[in-house]
């Protein structure tokens, strides 16, 4: 640790990424004291940035919701994981830091194999998709699966998962070559969506049945296009809303085809939920880990100090996969 008790850290003032120096924090008795050697970027950072996703009350307020690292020191009431243990772990924030705070529950092993910046592209993406897609939605084998934003941390994480599970995967993304990636990743079919309208590809890949659960990071006008690509007791999960929070929703289509609309956010939701969702990741994914069946897909890296950089790249939404900062 530090010899003068403090750690580089990134913090948000005005809309800006800016370097900072922080006290080094404490663990309380469930949480340890990580090392953080990676730490994932994600949308809500840049949100958080825009001021549009203040974090929860009790969160730290530098960003970073997912880091990789090793563990220097346990709090009290500790008892599975142990000082130099290398994890992976989900936070409410305090990841753009050189050490971070996080709950005993929240923290997985890192994967055989795996280094530290791969393990840290873990969490976020997998917590999430876990969470909405196999429990929300109930995703079943052999139903199919249409993911918005397939090259996305999220929706490579998703096809890889579903595809695992014995499930068919369609995606939309922005380019043919992104298209060609989500292919390659093991989806079944892959929409450009800025030459194809992706309802009418839908009907036709679906023989008109459409699919069973969307997975949608975009909202605004794709909400309705969505009702009408899901079957009957289709089921949409809402988790972001890239194009706005508000549409117009005609409730027929829902009555007649009896669909499940839900949506949620994880930061919020406390430590006994995630570490439910953690105990799920660790018996049925993390085998898959360890055999490399499945693999976080990493876009690029930045060193913390350009934490700025990240966040562009973020932005220009040329990035696939996931975007890491190495501390």
């Amino acid at each position: 640790m530090s010899e003068n008790h403090t750690m580089n850290a990134i913090e948000i003032i005005a809309g800006d990424l800016v370097h900072t120096q922080r006290v080094i924090p404490s663990p309380q008795a469930q949480q340890v004291l990580i090392k953080v050697h990676a730490a994932g970027i994600n949308r809500p950072d840049i949100m958080q940035r825009k001021g549009l996703y203040p974090a929860p009350k009790e969160a730290s307020d530098i960003p970073g919701l997912e880091v990789a690292g090793t563990v220097i020191s346990i709090g009290s009431d500790v008892t599975e994981i142990k000082i130099d243990d290398a994890v992976c772990a989900l936070l409410t924030g305090g990841g753009y830091a050189e050490y971070c705070i996080a709950s005993e529950s929240l923290c997985l092993p890192i994967p055989h194999d795996f280094t530290f910046t791969e393990a840290a592209a873990l969490p976020e993406s997998f917590f999430t998709v876990w969470s909405n897609v196999f429990d929300r939605a109930q995703l079943q084998t052999n139903e199919t699966l249409l993911v918005h934003g397939g090259t996305s941390g999220i929706g490579s994480t998703a096809i890889q998962l579903a595809r695992e599970f014995g499930v068919r995967v369609i995606v939309t993304a922005g380019s043919d070559a992104k298209c060609q990636f989500c292919l390659d990743l093991g989806a079944y079919a892959a929409i450009n969506y800025k030459t194809l309208d992706f309802v009418n590809e839908i009907k036709r890949l679906t023989d008109d049945q459409g699919v069973n659960v969307i997975l949608d990071i975009i909202g605004g006008d794709y909400f309705s296009r969505n009702l009408q690509c899901l079957a009957f007791d289709g089921r949409l999960v809402q988790i972001a809303i890239q194009n706005g929070p508000k549409t117009e929703l005609n409730l027929l289509p829902l009555m007649l085809k009896r669909l499940t609309l839900t949506g949620s956010t994880l930061r919020a939701r406390d430590d006994s939920f995630k570490a439910n969702i953690a105990q799920n990741l660790l018996k049925h994914v993390w085998p898959l880990l360890n055999t490399t069946r499945i693999k976080p897909v990493i876009d690029s890296t930045y060193k913390l100090k350009d934490a700025t950089l990240a966040h562009q790249r973020m932005e220009s939404s040329q990035h696939i996969g996931k975007i890491i900062l190495e501390v």
